[in-house]
C-alpha cells in the first residue's frame, strides 16, 4: 500500500441502521487497494467485534485509512442505531465531512435527521449517497426530495443563514460495488465515491504546526503490549515522542511522557516518531485520561470544550447475583468488580453513567436505550460475569415545579394489513399519531409522539404483530409533560412453586396455562419466573412432577409427548418483558427470569397494577 500523500481528509460515513454503511466502507477498502492483492477480506470488515458480527449492525465508531488520488482519507465508520448515538457525536468532533448514505426505499429516517443536526451543528460539510438504488421497490427521485427538504428543516431549526442547499448527491450500490452520479447508468466501480471524497468540496484540516498543542482525547484503546491508549485530532500543533505533554483533565492537570505514537494505514495503524494538526493519532504513555480530556504543551495548558452529549433517558438497577444458582456458571460475582466494569463501560462511553443506591449490591447504570444497555450486559457475561438487571426505567425530570418525562418520535415501516394492529397497541401505550403516509406499493409509514417509557418491552410485540416484516426507528423529541400512568405488562408470569429439574411430564400437564420459557432437564428453583400466563394474575406451578410409576402395565404404549418449541432466551427479550417485581439472572451460560422475592408465601400471586 502506498504511504505518500500531499493532502489530507477526515470523512466520517454516516446513517440510519443497515443503510449500508460497513458495506460501502468495505468496498471503498477493496478498490482503493488498501487490502494487498492476496489478503483474504471477510464481510463487512469494520465490523470486527463478536457482537457486532453476531447481530449485523456496528455498536462502535471504528477508524480506518486509505490512500487516493495523492489524499490520504481518514475514515470514520459510525454506528446507525439511535442508542448508539454517542459513539456518533464523539466522531463528528474527529471530522471536517459526513458522507450521509439514504436507503433508496426507506428513504430519511430518525437517525438520518439526528446526524445531519449533528453535522450542520458542527460546520460539517454534507455530501449524499442514496444507496440500494437497485431495489425493486425503489424511490429514487422521492428520497432525494425527502433529504432535501429534510436539510431545509433543520437549516431553519438551527436558524443556520449560510447553509449551502447544493449538496452533491451520489447514487450506489453498495453491495454490488459500484456508484454513479447518474441513477440511469450502471457502473462497475466506485470511483464516483473516491473521487469525490478526494475532490475540493471537502475541505483539508487546518495544519498549523507550529502552535501549542492540542488534542482533544475523544475515544480510548487498550493495547496489551503497549497498555491504556487515547485517540483524538490534532488540532493544531505538533506531537512528538518521548517528549513531554500535558493531560487537562476535569478536575486536575497532569503531565506524562509520550512513550508511542501511531496513525491509521489500511484497517490497521503505524508508528511513527511526530505527528502533526489535522491528523488523527493513537497516543500511549498515559495512564489516567478520561474521553473529552485535552493534550497540551507543559508551557500552555489551553483545554479545549470538553465533549458533552445528549443526556441518558433510560436505567436499569444492576446487582451480584442473590440467585439459589449462583456461582455455578461465572467466574466474577462479587459487587466490586461489577462496580470496576461499570466505571471502564463509563470511561470509554460518555453516553453512559452510572451511580451508587443505598444497597452496596445494588448500583444503577443509565444509557441512551435498552439496545445500548442490553449490550453492556452481554460484554459482561462473555467476560465471566453472573449479575441481575432490573426493568428498564425512564428518567424523569422535574421542571419548573411538573413532572416531565423523556418523549420519542417512533416511525413505523408496515405492510399495509398492519397498520390496525401497530396503531392499537401504540394508543394503548400513550402514543399519538402525527402522521400516515404510503411508502411505496402495499407498505404504508405511521409516525408517533409515545412517551419513551411505552416504547419499553414493545419491540417483541411489534415483530409479532407484523409478522417480523416491520421496521421500527424512533428518535429524542426531548422532555415533555407526564402522560400518566401505564401498565407494565398485561399477562402475568408462570412461577416455579419448587427447585428441580424440569419434566415433559408435567410441562405436557400444564400447556393450558401460557406459554413457557423453559425446557425439559432445565434446573429450576423457587420463585423462578418459567413462562407467561394466559390470565392477568401470577401463577405458581410444579413443573418438576414426574410420572406415578406403578407394578401394573397399562393396555397399549405412553403417548409420545410433543411440546411448542420454546423462544430464545436473549438479553434484550428478557428486559423487555419483565416487570418491575423481576430480575433478570444474566450468567455466561444462561438467561433467567426470577421473582425479586423468591418465596412463595412471601409474595402475592394478584398483581396490582404496577406502573411503569
Amino acid at each position: 500500500m502506498n504511504t505518500s500523500f500531499a493532502k489530507l481528509k477526515n470523512i466520517a460515513v454516516v446513517a440510519h441502521v443497515d443503510h449500508g454503511k460497513t458495506t460501502m466502507v468495505d468496498e471503498l477498502l477493496k478498490q482503493s487497494n488498501t487490502f494487498e492483492a492476496r489478503a483474504e477480506v471477510v464481510e463487512r470488515v469494520m465490523d470486527s467485534g463478536e457482537i457486532e458480527k453476531e447481530r449485523g449492525i456496528t455498536i462502535t465508531a471504528k477508524n480506518c485509512s486509505f490512500i487516493w488520488n495523492d489524499t490520504k482519507i481518514n475514515l470514520l465508520d459510525t454506528p446507525g442505531h439511535a442508542d448508539f448515538g454517542g459513539e456518533v457525536e464523539r466522531s463528528l468532533m474527529m471530522v471536517d465531512g459526513v458522507l450521509l448514505l439514504v436507503d433508496a426505499s426507506e428513504g430519511p429516517l430518525p437517525q438520518t435527521r439526528f446526524v445531519l443536526t449533528k453535522a450542520l451543528l458542527g460546520g460539517l460539510k454534507v455530501g449524499v449517497v442514496i444507496n440500494k438504488i437497485d431495489r425493486p421497490d425503489e424511490r429514487i427521485s422521492e428520497v432525494k426530495g425527502e433529504v432535501e427538504d429534510l436539510l431545509l428543516e433543520i437549516a431553519s431549526e438551527l436558524d443556520l443563514e449560510d447553509f449551502d442547499i447544493d449538496i452533491p448527491f451520489i447514487y450506489a450500490s453498495a453491495k454490488n460495488g459500484w456508484a454513479t452520479l447518474d441513477p440511469a447508468e450502471t457502473r462497475e466501480d466506485m470511483l464516483p465515491i473516491l473521487d469525490f471524497m478526494t475532490s475540493d468540496y471537502y475541505p483539508e484540516p487546518e495544519r498549523d504546526e507550529k502552535s501549542d498543542l492540542q488534542i482533544l482525547v475523544t475515544n480510548l484503546t487498550y493495547s496489551k503490549f503497549l497498555g491504556q491508549q487515547f485517540v483524538g485530532r490534532i488540532k493544531q500543533g505538533t506531537i512528538i515522542k518521548n517528549q513531554q505533554f500535558s493531560c487537562v483533565g476535569a478536575e486536575k492537570t497532569k503531565n506524562f511522557k509520550v512513550s508511542n505514537i501511531q496513525i491509521y494505514s489500511g484497517l490497521t495503524s503505524q508508528e511513527v516518531d511526530t505527528a502533526v494538526a489535522g491528523e488523527i493519532v493513537i497516543v500511549s504513555g498515559l495512564n489516567e485520561v478520561a474521553i473529552g480530556d485535552t493534550i497540551t504543551t507543559t508551557s500552555a495548558q489551553n483545554a479545549l470544550p470538553r465533549i458533552s452529549v445528549e443526556p441518558p433517558t433510560v436505567a436499569v438497577n444492576v446487582s451480584v447475583s442473590t440467585s439459589p444458582l449462583s456461582g455455578q456458571e461465572g467466574e466474577y460475582l462479587t459487587s466490586r468488580k461489577l462496580e470496576e466494569f461499570l466505571q471502564d463501560s463509563c470511561r470509554l462511553n460518555v453516553a453512559l453513567q452510572y451511580e451508587g443506591t443505598p444497597d452496596p449490591k445494588i448500583f444503577k447504570l443509565k444509557g441512551r436505550g435498552e439496545l445500548q444497555i442490553a449490550i453492556v450486559f452481554e460484554e459482561l457475561r462473555r467476560k465471566g460475569f453472573e449479575l441481575m438487571v432490573s426493568r428498564p426505567e425512564v428518567l424523569f425530570q422535574d421542571i419548573d415545579g411538573e413532572k416531565q418525562e423523556p418523549y420519542e418520535k417512533a416511525v413505523i415501516d408496515v405492510p399495509d394489513e398492519f397498520t390496525g394492529a401497530v396503531t392499537e397497541k401504540l394508543s394503548i401505550r400513550k402514543g399519538i399519531m402525527s402522521s400516515m403516509m404510503p411508502v411505496g406499493e402495499g407498505r404504508t409509514r405511521i409516525e408517533f409522539e409515545i412517551p419513551s417509557r411505552g416504547l419499553i418491552g414493545y419491540r417483541s410485540a411489534f415483530l409479532t404483530d407484523t409478522r417480523g416484516e416491520g421496521l421500527l426507528s424512533t428518535e429524542f423529541l426531548g422532555y415533555r409533560s407526564y402522560a400518566g400512568e401505564m401498565l407494565a405488562r398485561q399477562n402475568g408470569a408462570i412461577i416455579s412453586d419448587r427447585a428441580g429439574k424440569v419434566t415433559a411430564y408435567a410441562l405436557f400437564n400444564l400447556l393450558n396455562n401460557g406459554e413457557f420459557f423453559i425446557e425439559p432437564g432445565d434446573t429450576v428453583y423457587e420463585g423462578m419466573v418459567i413462562g407467561e400466563s394466559k390470565k392477568e394474575n401470577d401463577a405458581n406451578l410444579n413443573v418438576c412432577r414426574g410420572k406415578q410409576l406403578t407394578s401394573v402395565r397399562t393396555a397399549g404404549k405412553d403417548e409420545n409427548i410433543i411440546l411448542p418449541p420454546v423462544r430464545p432466551r436473549t438479553l434484550e427479550w428478557a428486559l423487555d418483558w419483565i416487570d418491575n417485581d423481576e430480575w433478570v439472572e444474566v450468567t455466561p451460560e444462561n438467561i433467567r427470569i426470577r421473582k425479586k422475592e423468591l418465596a412463595a408465601n412471601l409474595r402475592s400471586v394478584r398483581r396490582k397494577e404496577k406502573k411503569s
